[in-house]
């Protein structure tokens, strides 16, 4: 499958690259924000805006651990669930959330964390998005997969094994629009880490559209996938990256992200479509620069050219240089004047 349509948008071959701001929990529970960041993100250029749904008690057990990102970025050593409790958004904002976004003309998502959040969001959003974390949930997407929607699915922590099982899962569901997204789980995660051309083994594998969730500092690693044929780049946003909360630290400033928009915009007009051609204004200059046979000497109507007689100079408006063998011993039809351009109808 070479396109996919998502909402209004289709990607895949000879599609823009999607973009999608990732704000994730970056609202921190509090329901301006995540407007706010809906407007920095459309102003951006993103085409997507995505959240994450849950409620903490549904995801995560009381004795579970933080993840050691989380505890540094935080500065605390809690329990996953005191901190996802503090990131929640009540699942009554998220229909407002996605009326605004329709208000201001961008694509919302987020991914579900769980069963009920499946439910809830599917008839809110285009596409179900699979976090790295759920990659080995299996009836989580299948349930996903069995909306016919299409499945964004990030990579994170995984093995091609594990990556299989759950395109299996996926299309045992009749469902064939997937997205497989290169993803490092750490956040931020170091660019030395990203195994960039995973993007290419994947889509060679699968057969699949791939895309990147970009977790590094900065705009790199995205160019870079973008230039290995990824259609959709995620890359998480905030207002500030001093902001409390385990996932601030890793994204990237509106400006920031307007910056990454236009490098990724500069970069899809950079790669074409793979056609050997030249440009129009190459044919201009090719005119000029490349050259053409030229008489070395005055050669005399009549006279039967030698090799000694042909020079190769500038410009490219007589006869080609790789016709020189079909000039030697043939006999000039005119007068050749040195210097001047040799053209086919002088050559009997």
């Amino acid at each position: 499958m070479n396109r996919i349509q998502i909402g209004n948008r289709y990607i895949g071959d000879g599609e823009p690259c999607l973009i999608i701001a990732e704000v994730g929990v970056n609202h921190n529970g509090n329901f301006e924000l995540a407007k706010r960041l809906i407007d920095v993100s459309k102003d951006a250029g993103a085409d997507v805006v995505k959240f994450q749904t849950f409620k903490a008690e549904g995801v995560v057990t009381a004795s579970a651990d933080m993840a050691a990102y989380q505890k540094s970025n935080t500065g605390k050593k809690d329990s996953q669930l005191g901190m996802l409790q503090n990131l929640e958004m009540d699942y009554s904002f998220f229909p407002l959330l996605e009326e605004y976004c329709k208000e201001k003309d961008i694509l919302f998502m987020s991914t579900p964390h769980s069963s009920d959040a499946i439910e809830f969001l599917d008839p809110l959003v285009p596409a179900h998005k699979v976090s790295s974390s759920d990659l080995t949930n299996i009836p989580a997407i299948e349930e996903m997969a069995s909306t016919g929607k299409p499945i964004l699915l990030s990579t994170g922590m995984g093995t091609l094994d594990e990556i299989v099982e759950a395109v299996d899962a996926i299309q045992n569901q009749g469902n064939e629009k997937i997205v497989l997204l290169q993803c490092v789980s750490n956040y931020p995660s170091n660019i030395e880490d990203q195994n960039m051309l995973t993007i290419k083994t994947l889509r060679e594998r699968f057969g699949l559209l791939t895309g990147y969730s970009d977790h590094t500092i900065g705009e790199t690693a995205a160019l870079i996938a973008v230039s290995l044929g990824a259609c959709v780049i995620a890359k998480h946003i905030t207002l500030d990256r001093n902001l409390p909360g385990p996932d601030h630290i890793a994204s990237i400033e509106p400006d920031d992200f307007k910056r990454l928009v236009a490098l990724v915009r500069t970069v899809e007009s950079a790669l074409g479509d793979g056609v050997k051609k030249p440009t129009p204004e190459e044919i201009q200059i090719a005119s000029v620069a490349r050259k053409s046979l030229v008489a070395k000497v005055d050669i005399p109507e009549g006279c039967i050219i030698s090799k000694d007689m042909i020079d190769i100079k500038r410009p490219q408006t007589g006869m080609r240089p790789k016709e020189l063998r079909n000039v030697i011993g043939k006999r000039a039809r005119t007068n050749i004047s040195k210097d001047h351009v040799i053209v086919r109808d002088m050559i009997e």
